[in-house]
């Protein structure tokens, strides 16, 4: 049977590092018995709603009921990450949010991440909304990171578009390592660590 091309590089490495995707059983048992998630789903919900919980090679998060409307599309100022001015947002709670057109909000999940030392996480928008225009983007779960994900959500279409709070709204799919880093993001104090609500740049 012939290798993978992958399989084959990592051969010829002595003592090479592996990252491997983890299936449905692994998430399971780390959800349940060191709880890297929380609340957890065993199984993918539906019930007329857009989709959470466990799959196949991930998990598809919820969004919370919290965000923060970007209001600053016709400020003249260059927005500065360095020193971010929180009148650009406006605070909204409820079960459904409107984003403008071209526009983006900020959100944090529903679930709360705990991550192990050799294991990073990649998060991506679910196909329901990609569909329509609207993107998620989430950096890196890095490993010994903990604390609610703020995502940013765009909607990239010249209508404004819902999105349903308390659903599905992106999978993170998890990593994990043969090897434990020198350095986690907990070692290093970093700035997001345990982060209990949305969370400007800082």
């Amino acid at each position: 049977m012939k290798k993978a091309a992958w399989s084959v590089v990592h051969a010829d490495i002595p003592n090479a590092e592996v990252m491997s995707i983890r299936p449905d059983s692994w998430i399971k048992r780390m959800a349940l018995e060191h709880e890297i998630i929380k609340p957890f789903e065993s199984k993918q919900i539906r019930k007329g709603s857009i989709s959470y919980g466990l799959s196949s090679y991930g998990y598809d998060i919820r969004i919370a009921d919290e965000f923060k409307i970007f209001k600053g599309a016709n400020t003249v100022a260059a927005i500065d990450p360095k020193k971010i001015n929180p009148d650009l947002f406006e605070d909204y709670k409820g079960n459904t949010c409107i984003i403008p057109p071209n526009s983006f909000i900020l959100a944090r999940s529903f679930e709360y991440f705990k991550l192990p030392r050799n294991v990073l996480c990649l998060c991506t928008g679910k196909s329901t909304y990609a569909r329509i225009g609207v993107i998620v983007n989430v950096t890196p779960l890095e490993p010994c990171w903990e604390g609610y994900i703020t995502m940013e959500i765009s909607n990239t279409s010249p209508a404004p578009v819902k999105v349903y709070a308390n659903e599905g709204i992106a999978q993170v799919v998890f990593f994990e390592s043969d090897e434990t880093c020198e350095v986690s993001y907990s070692d290093r104090k970093g700035k997001y660590q345990a982060q209990k609500n949305i969370t400007l740049p800082k």
